[in-house]
């Protein structure tokens, strides 16, 4: 077997990857049993399932909270809003923020969701055994944090290099 070259990364043992892969085939499997019942997007039920259970957030405070793009949360904000599925208010603090709520309609769809992904969650987590579920949550939480201190540390591909040796000035003619 070759070796990889230095710099190269071997997505099969390449932690972030691996996460990702597996966060899309379980959000997958989950989202399938939601589109085809309610037509909910993967960010559609994000949006739901965290104002569910925190309501009255900004669509600003769901995309933090979730780690989702803007963007896409907004997007889900507006095709909920006009399903029924989410309210918007102003916030009684702060008169100039909007928050979101769950709709009745919303929460019925809520609670016919959450049964099928804690059922999902339960028949995967028989993969393993009490102790490893146990550390599985403890890698987690551990990992989640350790990334949230490393948010924006990793310089973009862009961004120029600083030089590790002396400047060469130009010659003035």
């Amino acid at each position: 077997m070759n070796s990889p070259r230095t710099g190269s990364i071997d997505l099969d043992c390449f932690l972030p990857y691996r996460l990702s892969v597996l966060t899309n085939l379980v959000s997958g499997t989950i989202a399938d049993a939601y589109r085809r019942r309610f037509g909910l997007t993967i960010p559609e039920w994000r949006v739901i399932a965290v104002l569910a259970r925190h309501p009255d957030l900004s669509a600003a405070e769901v995309a933090e909270r979730t780690r989702m793009d803007a963007v896409a949360v907004s997007r889900a904000v507006a095709r909920l809003l006009a399903a029924g599925r989410l309210q918007r208010s102003l916030a009684h603090d702060d008169r100039r923020r909007s928050v979101l709520s769950v709709s009745a309609a919303g929460l019925a769809v809520y609670r016919e969701v959450a049964p099928l992904a804690l059922g999902y969650e339960e028949q995967l987590l028989e993969a393993l055994d009490p102790a490893a579920r146990k550390a599985l949550d403890a890698a987690v939480t551990a990992l989640t944090a350790r990334a949230q201190s490393l948010a924006g540390t990793i310089p973009a591909h862009d961004e120029p290099r600083r030089r590790s040796g002396p400047r060469r000035r130009k010659a003035r003619r």
